[in-house]
């Protein structure tokens, strides 16, 4: 039957949206920006960062890698599948752009926050062939790591907004408390930008023979670690905040959450300092940092309500002609 092909659910998902498969689609835009960190990190700990050593092509005259002896296929495959990858989240983008545009009542700040995503992809694909024309340049790789937590700052919104109502905004707790959690949303981000310094000095930068940042690497690592303590205790404090004043029970869990995942990437980045800074964590510690960000952001969110998801009109089954008995 048509309605359980997954390509029509899909195509009917993008181009009939309700307000549940916006949102469905918005999920989809997170956790494909997301997971195209944890790829960077694959290419970064295999020094695949100059698999394909050109860019738009991967070598030479050719858009796909090719034999070559002086770069492994292995790193070349890396490389490109991240390549590959970005035209996979770019896909998700228009997608959920058009079903932001399909969708009715015309909700026009998921317009707005929708048109960020395909846009973003295309600017995150040019950084990218200024990191590979710049042979993994410390500052270039830091760059294009960052582009992608400030895209999930509108994915995330696109995927709260998509589930809520268009009242106006209600504050749901206190001014300190709200101050706490933009305070600590802005701590969470300082955290991420100290990490690709950490990354720029270290072993892992994408290849062996790209610069990196002239910084001990011991110090960088406790200004990266002493940040992540001030996150941890903002958290803390905006943990016991939130019991105190009775908030709302989504935002308690919010906090737990944040909560949670930092205290699983504090313990990830202390086996990596005391393990030698293996691949596998470096790829772990990325995906958590993703996720920190995320939780952060859903912190935020979670301190006001704009009412309940609008409701989809329904619309009138198509007529059949009588048939004859």
């Amino acid at each position: 039957m048509a309605e359980g092909n997954p390509l029509t659910r899909v195509r009917d998902a993008v181009w009939h949206p309700t307000p549940v498969s916006m949102r469905l689609l918005a999920l989809l835009g997170v956790i494909g920006n997301a997971g195209i960190i944890g790829t960077g990190g694959a290419v970064r700990v295999t020094k695949s960062g100059l698999g394909c050593p050109e860019w738009p092509r991967c070598t030479g005259d050719s858009l796909v890698p090719t034999a070559s002896p002086e770069h492994p296929a292995l790193n070349m495959a890396i490389e490109f599948g991240n390549r590959m990858l970005t035209f996979v989240v770019l896909a998700v983008g228009l997608m959920v752009f058009i079903a932001a545009l399909r969708l009715r009542p015309r909700r026009r700040d998921l317009v707005l926050l929708a048109t960020a995503q395909p846009a973003s992809v295309f600017a995150q694909a040019i950084i990218g062939g200024i990191v590979v024309l710049t042979e993994l340049h410390p500052t270039s790789v830091s760059l294009h790591f960052l582009v992608s937590p400030v895209l999930l700052i509108f994915c995330v919104a696109l995927w709260i907004r998509a589930g809520e109502g268009d009242d106006p905004p209600r504050r749901l707790v206190g001014p300190l408390v709200g101050r706490l959690a933009a305070g600590l949303a802005a701590a969470t981000a300082v955290v991420l930008v100290a990490g690709t310094v950490v990354t720029g000095t270290g072993p892992h930068a994408g290849d062996a023979e790209s610069r990196r940042y002239g910084f001990n690497i011991e110090d960088v690592t406790r200004v990266h670690s002493l940040l992540a303590w001030v996150t941890v205790a903002l958290t803390i404090a905006l943990l016991v905040a939130v019991h105190r004043v009775k908030a709302p029970a989504a935002l308690r869990r919010r906090v737990l959450e944040l909560f949670a995942i930092e205290l699983a990437q504090g313990l990830i980045g202390y086996v990596q300092y005391f393990t030698g800074v293996p691949a596998p964590m470096v790829v772990l510690h990325m995906l958590g940092a993703a996720l920190m960000w995320i939780a952060a952001l859903r912190v935020v969110f979670a301190t006001r309500d704009r009412g309940p998801m609008p409701v989809q009109a329904p619309t009138a089954p198509a007529t059949r002609e009588a048939q004859p008995a």
